[in-house]
């Protein structure tokens, strides 16, 4: 098979997403739709280190490159300069000895852009690149605009390779330990259990703190459910005011699981919770009923036939992103009430 461009099929290629962890999870079906259309090229994949553990036990990856980006940042703030350049060079040096002929930035950012070009590939294939990125590739795929499906971005960038894509779904591979640590934790509650993941980087995008604590209780007292509380080791303050209690049937591990193990907690789960964040889309790729709440980022309706569904009341400013205009009042968010939650969380638990 040939690549689109009429050049051979590549060999090597080379996949560029380098964070965050939600957007790794939604850009994982490349692998296989690569390995199907190009089942003799080796595939490895570059990303930054808080992201590896979505892809680091992958079984269609023939090579996971981990830029080490805390790492450099440490080094600056220590001010070894030095070392930091010597470190730099031989990532560099390690990089072009891999012979990529094709590099594919699924980021479309000009620090992934920086890597492909750097990476010596022949062919280098960005998806709506900007920030100057567009200029060190050989082939850009302009972005569409709203499209309801999840993945739909990097769907659009597998079509436009002519690439086999007739299963693109999410996946998030486990290691075995990880595994073992699933099975574990959920023999160990006193009945099957909800994941929340009420926790990402942007306040635009969180829910009400006291509305979660609704749910929990309804959780419990209506659908006989125990309640697991993830999330990162910055959350941990605001995760005792969700779960002020500590009963066997309510657990908070936020900031106390790697991500292979919370994974694994989600996987085991018998339903997820949680706003537009990396452990959320966990959910979706696990194929475990799961419910997002959306507001200032624009959602997926669509879940590619994945159990679930997302609670999206749009404003006149939505999706604002990065941007929002209600000085902090996140009416799109309010708009989502605790009984529509748990209407809706009963549906996907009844649902056959």
């Amino acid at each position: 098979m040939k690549s689109p461009n009429a050049l051979p099929a590549p060999e090597r290629i080379l996949v560029i997403r380098l964070s965050a962890i939600g957007d790794v999870v939604m850009a994982s079906p490349l692998i296989d739709a690569l390995g199907r259309t190009w089942p003799e090229a080796k595939i490895s994949w570059i990303v930054e280190d808080a992201s590896k553990p979505v892809l680091q036990a992958n079984p269609g990856l023939d090579e996971l490159i981990v830029w080490p980006r805390t790492r450099w940042r440490e080094l600056v703030r220590e001010k070894r300069f030095w070392t930091l350049i010597r470190e730099t060079l031989k990532f560099l040096k390690d990089l072009r000895k891999k012979n990529f002929d094709m590099a594919i930035d699924a980021q479309g950012l000009l620090k992934s852009g920086l890597w492909a070009y750097l990476s010596g590939a022949q062919q280098r294939i960005g998806i709506g690149s900007k920030e100057g990125s567009r200029y060190l590739m050989t082939r850009v795929v302009e972005r569409t605009g709203a499209c309801a499906r999840i993945s739909s971005q990097y769907l659009l960038l597998a079509d436009s390779l002519r690439l086999d894509t007739r299963a693109f779904t999410m996946e998030v591979a486990l290691t075995r330990e990880a595994e073992d640590h699933g099975i574990r934790f959920a023999s160990s509650l006193p009945s099957p259990y909800v994941v929340l993941a009420p926790f990402t980087t942007r306040p635009q995008k969180h829910w009400i703190k006291e509305r979660w604590t609704s749910v929990v209780n309804l959780i419990t007292s209506e659908l006989g459910l125990s309640v697991v509380l993830l999330g990162g080791p910055g959350d941990r303050q605001m995760s005792e005011k969700i779960l002020p209690e500590e009963r066997p049937d309510l657990v908070n591990l936020t900031g106390t699981t790697n991500l292979q193990e919370a994974a694994a907690i989600i996987k085991n789960a018998s339903l997820v919770i949680g706003v537009d964040t990396g452990l959320t889309h966990m959910g979706y790729a696990f194929r475990v009923p799961t419910l997002a709440l959306f507001g200032a980022t624009r959602p997926y309706l669509d879940t590619a036939g994945a159990p679930g569904a997302v609670l999206y009341h749009p404003r006149e400013c939505s999706p604002c992103r990065r941007s929002p205009t209600c000085e902090g009042d996140f009416t799109c968010m309010k708009a989502i009430s605790v009984d529509e939650v748990i209407r809706t969380a009963r549906s996907l638990m009844e649902a056959p």
